[in-house]
């Protein structure tokens, strides 16, 4: 029992969630610009496709600590939330976007084509060039 709550303890520090950090923060964070994504397919296809500054939340909700990983130097923030078709991603990247603008930090949102997570652009045919070309075109 005590074994797994030690456990517990040390992939609270990596692994994202309620009171976890961002998803391979130690990595990401020494890089000026930070891909921040909502699922670990949407992370491990854009590491595949040569974006290793990219990191995950597991979801548009950030905690505090996920926020203040965020937050924690100058840079640029690219969120590459889902284009859902109620909209919920794109809105949450918005409110995100004012967030962290508020505390100094430039953030972009990615507009990925209706209906797309970074995984399904990739996985429907999308490249690397062309995901460049969308983080490129974002926007405050």
């Amino acid at each position: 029992m005590a074994a797994a709550f030690r456990l517990r303890r040390r992939l609270t520090g990596f692994l994202p969630g309620v009171k976890g950090g961002l998803y391979s923060w130690k990595h990401a964070q020494t890089f000026p610009e930070v891909i921040l994504v909502e699922g670990l397919f949407d992370y491990a296809v854009l590491w595949q496709a040569g974006f290793h500054n990219v990191t995950c939340s597991l979801g548009v909700h950030l905690n505090v600590r996920q926020f203040r990983q965020l937050c924690d130097a100058p840079r640029t923030v690219y969120l590459a939330f889902d284009a859902d078709s109620n909209g919920s991603g794109q809105q949450a990247a918005q409110c995100l976007s004012q967030r962290l603008r508020d505390r100094g930090i430039h953030a972009c949102r990615v507009s990925l084509p209706d209906g797309h997570d970074p995984n399904s652009f990739f996985v429907q045919g999308g490249d690397a060039r062309q995901f460049r070309s969308l983080l490129e075109a974002a926007r405050p």
